[in-house]
């Protein structure tokens, strides 16, 4: 298993492919959430994630929400239950600290994973509210 964290210019054509096809395979699949994941926030985004045999089995995109705040999201494995969600949010805050300084970081929790979240230090910052038809929590924990 190789962890990595690349700006989108430095994706590979096939590093692109294989983190559209996970996040289709978790979210349009298995979750069933419809919706343009191609929202141009790629663009601007820091791309952490885990490959094993040339594809990604785990993965998250950090980008500034604004110049104090970096938002993660579109967290995923494809694997349950074997740890790689922990080693994905340990590895991801790391890179992140070291390339996207901030003050905050926050992330729009699915409700059934906050405690998932909290484990790594969020705490809830707003009540729920639903995006793309799932119920969600804005959590949010200090960086630095």
């Amino acid at each position: 298993m190789t962890w990595q964290a690349k700006q989108f210019e430095n994706l590979s054509a096939a590093e692109v492919y294989e983190i559209l096809k996970a996040r289709a395979r978790v979210f349009l699949m298995e979750q069933k959430i419809i919706c343009l994941d191609m929202d141009d926030i790629d663009y601007n985004s820091l791309h952490c994630m885990c490959m094993e045999h040339g594809a990604v089995c785990a993965y998250l995109r950090a980008f500034y929400e604004d110049e104090h705040t970096v938002l993660i999201g579109r967290v995923l494995t494809t694997t349950h239950g074997t740890g790689l969600g922990r080693q994905l949010m340990e590895y991801s805050m790391d890179a992140i600290a070291e390339i996207m300084p901030c003050e905050t970081l926050r992330v729009h929790a699915q409700k059934h994973a906050v405690g998932y979240y909290e484990k790594f230090g969020f705490v809830p910052v707003s009540g729920d509210f639903i995006e793309e038809g799932v119920v969600h929590v804005m959590m949010e924990r200090p960086m630095g």
